[in-house]
């Protein structure tokens, strides 16, 4: 590491420690040459995820918008914010560990019916009824009909 004084290519760490939740290493460091101190941060590199939207266009993975989407279908059900920030953390994970840099809103939209449906039925069908936007009461009907037979199979 460059000495930020007198611009000298190495230098010894005297001391690590974990900062920001353990997302970052603060290293205190020494110049060999000079023996001036200075900090350095040491983070792992985030790489973006785009989100490619039906239009096409993309734009930046945004956790808080799966979180609004999520808070919107529990709305008025015994659902706390806890499971919720849960739902979000577990659909984000999903998301960052398939390396994909750039990923669909139809696949997002499936992650979090695939959370919503392990914590609260109703609030899965309210989130589907817009994800899948269904066009009469049949396709609804056919939804509702899966979910069901998939619950008599457990």
């Amino acid at each position: 590491m460059k000495c930020i004084f007198c611009g000298y290519e190495d230098s010894k760490v005297i001391d690590s420690r974990s900062a920001d939740e353990g997302r970052t290493i603060r290293r205190r460091r020494e110049c060999i040459k000079c023996g001036k101190r200075f900090t350095t941060y040491e983070t792992v590199e985030d790489t973006p995820v785009l989100v490619i939207k039906s239009s096409g266009l993309r734009q930046a993975f945004d956790p808080q918008k799966i979180k609004n989407g999520i808070i919107k279908a529990c709305e008025k059900r015994p659902v706390s914010l806890s499971k919720i920030d849960e739902m979000v953390a577990a659909v984000t994970k999903q998301i960052y560990n398939s390396m994909d840099q750039e990923i669909s809103t139809k696949t997002i939209g499936e992650l979090v019916m695939n959370e919503l449906k392990k914590y609260d039925e109703v609030a899965y069908v309210r989130y589907a009824s817009v994800y899948r936007s269904f066009k009469d009461i049949s396709s609804f009907m056919e939804e509702l009909q899966t979910l069901m037979d998939s619950k008599s199979n457990k």
